[in-house]
């Protein structure tokens, strides 16, 4: 069984592991904003997680609110910089065991665009990045090393919406042995979502993934589902709401998603 902080590490990655997609989708698309271009993006969520372990009840309650600000540095490439405030409640049996909060960890990342067919609507790009230890580790907001990854991103666009496929790698180091001890270093995720166009103004959206369970001792893998709705209030302001649910007791029960995207 892991401890505490990484348990709680580990739900607390489970919310919005591959960082900015379009929320509320977790799958990246490839697209960029163009130089000297730039996206705010404020994403909430909020999980829940139900076990029962030895006839003991075990609950988990997590959620973060993210800033992510991307900067159109080249027409086909994006620097991306995110900082999440990030808490969680355990409790075993209806006991409190775990109440923390305060900021995770740092991302940077950059999104270059390295192929762009308009004549067959498909366009490719990979996305390095960094996570940078400022969230604590000892409270398990954060893993107390730099840690990185890429993700391949695939997108396919029509008259009718689009669609994205991610294929990632990450490599978490953790700062305290125990963690090492306790989790695997080495993530893979894989991902397909799909985009609706409604209306001129609204999409519906559903994602499904499958990521490497970061609990050694599990062979289980955690496999999501997501759907949800963009809204696009004017031109450059967009607004979201979706539902995530585990399909696999690996995954989160839960995770209600709600965010909003400015350009400017």
């Amino acid at each position: 069984m892991l401890n505490k902080t990484t348990a709680a590490a580990g739900l607390l990655l489970l919310l919005s592991s591959s960082a900015f997609a379009a929320h509320p989708l977790i799958t990246d698309d490839s697209g960029t904003q163009g130089k000297g271009k730039f996206q705010l993006e404020i994403n909430s969520e909020f999980a829940t997680d139900k076990e029962e372990e030895n006839g003991i009840s075990l609950k988990e309650r997590a959620g973060e609110t993210a800033a992510a600000l991307s900067c159109g540095i080249a027409g086909n490439i994006d620097l991306v910089v995110g900082l999440p405030m990030q808490w969680y409640t355990q409790r075993e049996g209806g006991m409190i065991t775990a109440d923390e909060s305060g900021i995770g960890d740092m991302s940077v990342e950059l999104k270059w665009r390295v192929l762009d067919s308009e004549e067959h609507g498909i366009s490719l790009a990979l996305k390095p990045g960094l996570s940078i230890p400022t969230g604590s580790e000892e409270k398990g907001l954060g893993s107390g090393r730099i840690s990185g990854g890429v993700t391949m991103i695939a997108t396919r666009k029509g008259r009718l919406g689009a669609m994205h496929c991610n294929l990632g790698y990450s490599r978490n180091e953790y700062g305290i042995e125990e963690e090492n001890e306790a989790a695997r270093n080495d993530i893979w995720h894989a991902s397909l979502a799909a985009e609706l166009n409604m209306t001129d103004n609204l999409r519906s959206v559903a994602n499904i993934g499958i990521e490497t369970n970061g609990d050694k001792t599990s062979d289980v893998h955690p496999v999501f589902l997501i759907g949800g709705l963009i809204c696009a209030l004017s031109e450059n302001l967009d607004v979201d709401l979706g539902l995530k649910c585990g399909l696999n007791k690996a995954e989160t029960d839960t995770t209600f998603l709600a965010g909003l995207a400015a350009r400017f």
